[in-house]
């Protein structure tokens, strides 16, 4: 399997690391440290769904520009629709700090 890494180009899975779901979004953290923050924080750290079909990913490349990528993927073909940097991470970071 291949992944096109948008710093990169096609490289070969085993330079990349697959980091989870990309879709979750952490909740603010607990003010009055309340149940209702702790379960949120629960359902976030543990519990995802099994989706059969297209999935945003967390993807690290590693073996190459050790850039934090989000991959769109479908899970029942593996095949992967888009590669994009993650916003603020890695190579995309560094391009940004570079341009004057």
């Amino acid at each position: 399997m291949r992944i096109a890494c948008p710093f990169c180009g096609a490289r070969d899975s085993g330079e990349f690391t697959y980091l989870g779901d990309a879709s979750p979004k952490r909740p603010d953290a607990p003010i009055d440290g309340g149940v209702a923050v702790e379960d949120q924080f629960y359902d976030y750290v543990y519990l995802r769904d099994n989706v059969a079909g297209l999935t945003r990913e967390y993807w690290y490349h590693g073996g190459g520009c050790r850039s934090w990528l989000i991959a769109e993927r479908s899970t029942t073909t593996h095949e992967f629709k888009s590669v994009t940097a993650a916003p603020g991470a890695g190579a995309a970071k560094a391009k940004q700090a570079g341009e004057r």
